[in-house]
């Protein structure tokens, strides 16, 4: 979860106060800010807003209570066409 954990919070390692997730699955969504605040209406707490990486994909992220660490991005080269 080193990845992970860079990924979020900009550190290798996941924080003491937040459960490390069991698994990762991310979701290509056309736009992730619409995504996520519904996620957040719906009364999910993201790991973080949506941003964009040095990569280009914009990402949001939240733990689900099944302890899945959830991602909704938006990845513009798979959309290229």
């Amino acid at each position: 979860m080193t990845q992970a954990a860079e990924s979020c919070f900009g550190e290798p390692a996941w924080p003491a106060g937040v459960p490390v997730p069991q698994a990762w699955v991310e979701f290509d969504v056309p736009d992730v800010a619409a995504a996520a605040a519904g996620l957040e209406s719906a009364g999910h707490r993201l790991l973080h807003r949506p941003r964009t990486m040095p990569w280009k994909q914009t990402l949001a992220r939240l733990l689900s209570p099944e302890g899945l660490l959830v991602g909704l991005g938006y990845t513009p080269w798979m959309r290229e066409g």
